[in-house]
């Protein structure tokens, strides 16, 4: 969002960023780019007077578009935004979602039908939801986009020195927050099972959530500490990514992993989870490897060959750099978003009375 917000072309749009709740660490890119940013503030998940302030700033701003961003933006932020008048609205689904229960089904199928668009950046999304009563025609699908990392590999010695561990010749890296969906379990055993055949390797998970006691516990249960080490939460993540070996991702579901992106914007070979969001990145035996959910003996299989063969693991990281440059650029998901809001305002003007279905 902050990616999309800070590079429409200014000649012909004018952003601003809605926050529901409160500020963050991107206001300051925001606010390089221009961009002005209004807190709402919401203190509460059922809140009357957060939904009145959204009202109010919506008809002070008085857009052409309001595009929303995730459940709690996508419900608030639809009905404010047609209370206030706004023409065109547009919701954003960034993930499968199978935390939801039937009543998140149920608003997301009512405010549909106010809806103009739905934006997705998978068409696993669009069969999720499709699953659950919302018409596959109501979705367009633009791909997540990186910018391509202003960053340098740093030296192995030096790698060893900021995460505190002996040296080693090889290092699989995992980043993301640390909590089920990411499948991370499965990993710390594929870590231990592969340090057995290559013990001259570290799996280095940056992160932090809510389950690091139980997957630290997990890993001492099955005696992997000389294989496996949280490191948490990393101000020098993408310096990790651009110095690593392979990135792994164990997602048992995803939108789009940023994540897999970056790391293949860097020239790195990814090994991931067979599922759809993955599957839209990563390209078998090309860019990297997939392996069947639960399988991690094939994924520990195709690690290694990885590991015995730095020019194949060159190969795959530099068809990984190219296919990230080719099809997952800014500019090209930026006009992918420009296009569809004019168009959007455009079948808006011509039919002011229904939103656009197609």
């Amino acid at each position: 969002m902050v990616l999309l917000a800070s590079h429409l072309n200014r000649q012909r749009f004018d952003p601003h960023v809605v926050v529901l709740t409160a500020d963050g660490p991107l206001h300051n890119r925001l606010g390089d780019a221009g961009v002005p940013v209004h807190v709402i503030g919401k203190s509460w998940k059922f809140d009357p007077r957060t939904w009145r302030r959204l009202r109010a700033v919506l008809r002070e701003i008085s857009p052409d578009v309001v595009h929303t961003w995730l459940f709690a933006a996508n419900s608030y932020g639809r009905t404010a935004a047609r209370a206030a008048g706004v023409p065109v609205i547009v919701a954003g689904e960034r993930c499968v979602d199978p935390w939801k229960r039937w009543w998140h089904f149920a608003i997301d199928r009512h405010l549909a039908r106010h809806t103009d668009r739905i934006i997705t950046n998978t068409s696993a999304v669009v069969d999720f939801y499709a699953q659950h009563g919302i018409a596959q025609e109501k979705f367009s699908v633009i791909p997540n986009a990186v910018e391509i990392p202003q960053v340098e590999a740093v030296g192995r010695a030096e790698i060893w020195r900021r995460l505190g561990l002996p040296p080693r010749a090889k290092l699989v890296l995992a980043v993301g927050r640390l909590w089920k969906q990411k499948g991370y379990k499965d990993l710390i055993w594929a870590a231990d099972m592969l340090h057995s055949a290559f013990p001259d390797m570290w799996f280095v998970i940056a992160g932090a959530g809510p389950d690091l006691a139980v997957l630290q516990r997990f890993r001492d249960s099955i005696a992997a500490h000389d294989s496996v080490r949280f490191v948490g939460h990393r101000g020098d993540a993408l310096t990790l990514l651009a110095s690593c070996d392979a990135l792994w991702n164990g997602s048992l579901y995803e939108g789009q992993s940023n994540t897999i992106l970056e790391a293949m914007a860097l020239g790195k070979p990814v090994l991931a989870s067979d599922i759809p969001g993955n599957r839209d990145l990563v390209k078998h035996e090309e860019t990297g490897f997939l392996y069947r959910l639960g399988d991690i003996q094939k994924l520990c299989s195709y690690t290694l060959r990885l590991l015995e063969s730095p020019d194949l693991a060159q190969r795959m990281g530099e068809a990984a750099q190219a296919r990230v440059r080719a099809e997952f650029s800014l500019p090209r998901m930026v006009a992918a978003h420009e296009a569809l809001y004019a168009d959007l305002v455009a079948a808006r003007s011509r039919d002011p009375e229904s939103p656009t279905d197609g």
